[in-house]
Formats: structure tokens, sequence, C-alpha cells
């Protein structure tokens, strides 16, 4: 077997030991390394991909050990990590919120992996996921255990029901179809002039990330939670684009449903 197929399915396992390992600092109260195994996970789930295309490695059985690494990873993780930290106080309210976030999850890669192979969506689809994509939910939905790091837990936030209740809004927003942003076409081209600032911006990033991780995480989160009202409004407007492109091409108002239009291209988000 070529060298070049072994090596992404290797970052893919790396990613998969991390998420265990999490769980493991999470039974011994370890939060710290804990959150920052999830972090690794992540990252490392983000260059797998990367490094198959680049290595032209990509192979179906990659495929589905990526979908089988992200459901551990950002599935079941992070709802055993926030169950033994606070939702074993709410009883089977908490063990009712883990298990609906890890069922959730997996339900978003199923239909992931699904509309992968749709060739009817638009071009632009492909700056869209359909729903919270796994990585970003996992990292999201542990926002209340960020707080509690910073000493910016709300007495109301503490209480185990409300982070329960909280854990099964972000697992429904895995679900949903609302379109995120999926940043897969940026960086593909980066202008001569921008690329050291991008350069020094990374390094800045990641030198952040490590000295304040839990205040990085924090701003991550809930800047991303607030991007996702700007990314059903811009998904939007291209749908009505290409509405009124249709309208222009035959002039024929009455052939268009928005709606249908709407949907498909929700589906095709991810």
């Amino acid at each position: 077997m070529p060298l070049r197929l072994i090596i992404p399915n290797m970052v893919t396992l790396l990613a998969l030991c991390s998420g265990l390992t999490a769980v493991r600092m999470a039974m011994e109260g370890r939060w710290e390394f804990a959150v920052g195994a999830v972090l690794l996970a992540a990252v490392l789930d983000g260059l797998d991909g990367r490094v198959a295309r680049l290595m032209k490695g990509t192979s179906k059985f990659g495929a589905e050990l990526d979908s089988l690494a992200d459901f551990v990873n950002f599935g079941v993780t992070p709802a055993l990590m926030l169950y033994l930290w606070i939702l074993k106080d709410a009883g089977n309210l908490g063990w009712i919120a883990a298990l609906v976030f890890a069922i959730c999850a997996a339900l978003r890669l199923a239909r992931f992996n699904v509309a992968l192979d749709d060739p009817a969506k638009p071009a632009w689809a492909g700056r869209f996921f359909t729903g919270v994509p796994a990585p970003a939910g996992a990292l999201t939905v542990l926002l209340p255990l960020y707080f509690e790091f910073l000493g910016l837990f709300p007495h109301w936030f503490a209480e185990s029901a409300v982070v329960a209740a909280y854990t099964i809004a972000i697992a429904f927003l895995l679900i949903s179809r609302l379109p995120t942003y999926s940043g897969k076409t940026l960086g593909t081209r980066v202008r001569r002039d921008y690329v050291l600032p991008l350069f020094v911006l990374a390094v800045l990033i990641v030198a952040l990330t490590v000295s304040y991780p839990f205040r990085m995480l924090a701003a991550g989160s809930v800047l991303y939670l607030a991007s996702i009202p700007l990314s059903w409004r811009a998904h939007r407007n291209l749908i009505l684009a290409d509405a009124n492109l249709a309208v222009d091409d035959d002039g024929d108002e009455g052939d268009i449903d928005l709606d249908h239009i709407g949907d498909r291209d929700k589906d095709h988000g991810s």
C-alpha cells in the first residue's frame, strides 16, 4: 500500500487517540488537559482531509474512518466530559442531555456523508455547512466549562439543569438546517502582500490559544454562535440571487419555487 494512503489515516487515528485521552483526563478531573485534547483532535481533524488531498491519498476507507473518529471525538467525548463535570448532578435529565448530544452528532455526520455524493448542489454551496459541524459543536457545547475556569460562570448558568438545556440546544443546532460558514473556500489563494501578515496572525492565534486557552475558546465559541444569523442571511441572499437569475434566463417567474430551492441548497450545505 502506498505511504500516501497511510499517512492521512495515521493523522485520523492520532485525532482519535486525542479524543479518547480527553475522556481519561475528564475522569481524572484534569479538565485543562481534557479540553486541550478535544482542541487537538479538532485541529487534527481539519488536517487529515487536507493532507489526504495534498498527497492524493483519499480513499473510501479513510472517509469511513474519519467519520467514526469524529463521532467519538466530537459526539461521545464532549457528552461524557459534560456529564462527568456537572450534568451528573441533574440526574436523568443530565444523562438524557448527554445522550441527545451524542446521537445528534452521529446524525449530523451521517447526513454530511450522504450530502457529499449529491451532484446537484450549486457552486457556492461549498461555502456553507448544513447545521453546525461536529468539531464546532463539540468546542461550543463546552462553553459553560470555559466560563467556569474563567470565573465568569453566572449563578443562573451554574445550575446543572441549565447546562443540560444548553447542551440539548447545541445538539439541535448540529442537526438543524441552518446554514453555517464552512471556511473551506478561504485560503485557496492569498495575495502576495498578505502572506507575511497571515503568518504573523497565525502565530499570534496559536500563541494566544496556548497561553490563554479558556479565554480564546470562550471568545471563539461566542463569536461562532453570533455568526450563525449572519451565515443564514448570506445563504438566503445567494438563494434569492439564484432565483432572480432563473427568472432572467427564461422570463417565466411561475416555475420558480423558492421553498424548494431553499430546501435543496440547505441539504447540500454540508
